[in-house]
C-alpha cells in the first residue's frame, strides 16, 4: 500500500478555490470575490464577442443551470424548457461555452458491442472554483457533504486529465461510457488508440465493489483497455482487482 498526503479539509479547500493561476500565486485573495469578477468580466466581454447574445441576465441563468447538472447526463430540450428559451439557443449557448474553455463537454463513446448505449453528453466547468461559486457553495463542509459533492469531485478529476493533456501538447480525447440499462464508466481517455477507464467515488475507503463498472468495461472492451483507476478523496493507492487500482486524488 502507499499513500498520498492530503487532508481531507485541505482537498476540498482547494476545490472551492479552483485552480486559476492568479488564486494559486496569491492565497490571501478571496476566491469567491475573484470568480464573481472573473464570470463578470467573461459575460460582459468574452460572451459579446463572440456571438450576439441580447440579454446577459438570461446567459448567467443559463450558467447557473449548467453548473447544477455538473457529470449529469445533459438534455438540452429539458433544459431549454426549464429555462423558457429556443432548443437552438442553448445549442448555441453550450457552444460558446465550449469555443470559450469554460466547460468541456464528454461525449458517449461508440463501439460495436451489441449494448444500447446513451447518447446523451455531459458537461463539465473546467474550473471548479468556477462551478462551487456558480452553484453557491462557500465552505468545504457544504461541499463536501451536500448534493453536488460528487459532480465537484467527478469535475476536479475531468479538469486535471484535460489540464495534463493539454500540458503534453495533447488535444484532450476523453468520453464516457454508459448503457441503457444503466452500467457506466465515468470517464474514458482516449491514449493513443486504447483507453483508461476511470471511475470516481466519494468514499475515501476504497472497496473492490467500486471497480465492477471498469471490469465490465474491460470485458466488453479487452482489446482497446488499459488497466483502470478509482480516484477517491482519500489517501490510500491499493489494487482492487485485476488491472484496477484505487487511487487518490492527490495523486494525479
Amino acid at each position: 500500500m502507499s499513500e498520498t498526503s492530503c487532508t481531507f479539509g485541505e482537498l476540498w479547500k482547494g476545490f472551492l478555490r479552483g485552480g486559476y493561476p492568479e488564486l494559486v500565486a496569491n492565497p490571501a485573495r478571496n476566491e469567491r470575490m475573484w470568480h464573481a469578477s472573473y464570470v463578470q468580466t467573461y459575460l460582459e466581454r468574452d460572451v459579446r464577442m463572440l456571438r450576439q447574445i441580447g440579454d446577459l441576465s438570461q446567459f448567467q441563468i443559463f450558467l447557473r443551470a449548467l453548473a447544477a447538472k455538473s457529470a449529469q447526463l445533459l438534455n438540452l430540450a429539458d433544459l431549454s424548457r426549464d429555462l423558457g428559451v429556443s432548443f437552438n439557443t442553448v445549442k448555441a449557448w453550450l457552444s460558446v461555452l465550449e469555443a470559450t474553455y469554460q466547460v468541456v463537454v464528454l461525449r458517449s463513446y461508440f463501439a460495436s458491442v451489441g449494448k444500447r448505449l446513451v447518447k446523451t453528453p455531459k458537461v463539465y466547468f473546467t474550473d471548479v472554483g468556477t462551478l462551487c461559486y456558480l452553484v453557491g457553495l462557500k465552505d468545504p463542509e457544504h461541499a463536501s457533504s451536500g448534493p453536488m459533492a460528487g459532480a465537484i469531485l467527478e469535475t476536479a478529476v475531468v479538469s486535471e486529465i484535460a489540464k495534463t493533456l493539454t500540458h503534453r501538447g495533447l488535444e484532450p480525447q476523453v468520453y464516457f461510457w454508459r448503457t441503457a440499462a444503466g452500467t457506466e464508466v465515468d470517464i474514458l481517455v482516449d491514449v493513443g488508440g486504447t483507453l483508461v477507464p476511470i471511475e470516481v467515488k466519494l468514499s475515501a475507503t476504497p472497496s473492490p465493489g467500486m471497480a465492477s463498472a471498469i471490469k465490465r468495461w474491460k470485458q466488453d472492451f479487452p482489446v482497446t483497455a488499459m488497466p483502470g483507476y478509482v480516484v477517491h478523496p482519500g489517501n490510500v493507492r491499493i489494487p482492487l482487482g485485476a488491472g484496477v487500482v484505487a487511487l487518490p486524488f492527490a495523486a494525479l
